[in-house]
């Protein structure tokens, strides 16, 4: 009889199969996040097809899904014109409101909101094409991202423009106990774009299926990195900020600085401050330079009024009453110089060959400054030939003493 063979106790040989590298690892990973991002995009879909849509529509959809291109264009046209639909109802509402309300931000906030209503329903109607048509897993997944990310931006730039009229309605009305103004309205915009834009960071991230969290613990040495390439941009940013909050300037004012530049302030964003000058050319200064500048604010103190200065020099032959009493009714007849506080004259020193004047006058606001000192300049003149008041040139004695001839030598 013959004895069976003994077994070999040695292990088996692995297959090839199941043979796992380092490399096959990472790809046998990915392939695990793609499916998770696949699934959950599955899951969503199979939720808007089957939780959101009437029970009946299911059979015609499906059937209708057996032709692509007509089924994308008829669900996408009935999309376009449920949006249309929408926009003509917020259009409906913003005209009764108008008739209701004094204030305009409704309005503008039912015209802010019409782009959304539109993109809304063209987007869920893509959704529902991509629920219901047949693709490959892969292409499914990254569509309902690219889907997700456009309706995500959309409702960001609505919620960023609602922000602004929100925020500068409140700083125009300046209530609720004063902490939204003129002032402080650059500040509450640079918040809110940042709360607003971190905020879209994390669900689009979320959207595309990135753990956030690897990007939090890898953001120290990434500051740093950034800080070093980019200390000019921080040292800006960080400038806005204190410029905010500090308020040497707002919105509307006019200011001087001490390199030249002199103009109305257009824009405090970020990074930069703008200035409008008077010859209509518009001066971006980075927020480091202004922070670090001397700012002559024109438009400070207790109003925004300006006094202007205008020196005039007469002979000393001229009465100085008369001088004055000239003066002053010139600055009074100008339309521009205010009665209160009201102009006055003063004479202010013993030149070489005039006693000279200086009419003061307050104005509105000092973007007028250069066309009413002209006007002055002009009105002074014309009053002081028709009143024989003389404005003197420099003159100089000049005296000739005659130098005796020298002797001839002997």
């Amino acid at each position: 009889m013959q004895e069976p063979e003994p077994q070999s106790t040695a292990p088996a040989a692995a297959s090839p199969a199941e043979e796992t590298t380092p490399a096959a690892e990472g790809v046998v990973q990915l392939s695990d996040e793609v499916q998770a991002v696949e699934t959950k995009a599955s899951l969503m879909l199979d939720s808007l097809f089957y939780d959101f849509l009437p029970s009946q529509l299911h059979a015609p959809l499906q059937w209708l899904a057996g032709f692509p291109p007509l089924f994308l264009a008829v669900v996408v046209s009935i999309g376009w014109a449920l949006g249309k639909l929408f926009q003509a109802i917020l259009t409906q509402i913003g005209t009764r409101l108008a008739t209701r309300t004094n204030s305009s931000l409704d309005d503008e906030i039912l015209t802010i909101a019409r782009r959304p209503a539109m993109t809304l329903p063209v987007v869920m109607s893509l959704f529902l094409v991509t629920a219901i048509v047949r693709m490959p897993p892969g292409l499914r997944a990254v569509t309902v991202s690219v889907l997700a990310t456009i309706l995500l931006l959309s409702l960001l730039r609505a919620a960023k423009q609602a922000v602004d009229v929100l925020l500068k309605t409140l700083a125009s009305r300046n209530t609720v106990a004063g902490w939204c103004t003129s002032r402080t309205l650059p500040m509450f915009e640079m918040t809110s774009k940042i709360i607003l834009v971190a905020m879209a960071g994390y669900l689009l991230l979320a959207i595309w299926g990135i753990d956030p969290t690897a990007w939090l613990a890898s953001a120290g040495v990434i500051g740093i990195a950034v800080g070093f390439a980019a200390r000019d941009t921080l040292a800006n940013l960080f400038s806005g900020v204190f410029i905010v909050a500090d308020a040497p300037y707002r919105l509307g004012d006019y200011i001087v600085l001490d390199s030249g530049e002199r103009g109305e302030v257009t824009d405090v964003g970020l990074r930069s401050t703008r200035l409008l000058t008077r010859d209509d050319v518009e001066v971006t200064v980075p927020n480091a330079v202004i922070a670090n500048a001397k700012i002559i604010n024109e438009s400070g103190g207790p109003w925004e009024k300006y006094r202007i200065r205008i020196p005039v020099s007469v002979s000393y032959q001229s009465d100085g009453e008369h001088v004055t009493e000239v003066l002053n009714d010139v600055a009074r007849q100008h339309p521009d110089i205010l009665d209160y506080p009201a102009p006055r004259v003063r004479c202010r020193r013993f030149s070489d060959s005039a006693l000279d004047f200086e009419m003061l006058g307050w104005i509105a606001k000092p973007v007028h400054r250069g066309r009413v000192t002209h006007e002055l300049l002009l009105n002074i003149h014309k009053r002081f030939r028709s009143e024989g008041i003389v404005i003197p040139y420099p003159q100089r004695d000049v005296r000739m003493v005659p130098v005796a001839p020298e002797s001839a030598p002997d």
